[in-house]
């Protein structure tokens, strides 16, 4: 099955699991969706992922999921630039993401990051996606 939107899909398994109360979700692995598995990881909005490889060679991310007295730790997980439509901005138009309690994820010259680690290196990029 061809997926058009890799990172999109991840992002929909993750609401999906949260929804259905589940710890852990698998995802196909690759190098953007790690970077971003990163970012979440650090900001504490994922316990922790793994990187599963199967005897046919195809590779998955086991990600565990985190949660806070019964909640979800991630209330909200939105996918903005999408393949039939990009969304850029710069260093001074970064969104704040419910008045900085959530982050947006972005691809950068310098990587991906979260919007307060771009802003600290002055660099702008795609917003690949909102989390709060």
């Amino acid at each position: 099955m061809s997926i058009n939107d890799p990172l999109g899909d991840m992002l929909t398994r993750i609401r999906n699991s949260l929804i259905r109360g589940r710890s852990k979700v698998v995802t196909p692995a690759s190098k953007l969706r790690g970077r971003v598995l990163d970012v979440l990881k650090g900001e504490g909005f994922i316990r922790d992922y793994a990187e599963v490889e199967h005897p046919s060679g195809r590779r998955e991310y086991e990600i565990e999921l985190k949660y806070y007295e019964g909640e979800p730790v991630i209330s909200e997980i939105k996918r903005v630039s999408t393949p039939g439509r990009r969304v850029y901005s710069s260093v001074t138009d970064l969104p704040r993401v419910q008045n900085g309690l959530g982050i947006a994820i972005l691809s950068t010259s310098k990587g991906v990051m979260s919007d307060h680690a771009a802003r600290e290196n002055n660099v702008g990029g795609e917003i690949l996606c909102k989390v709060s």
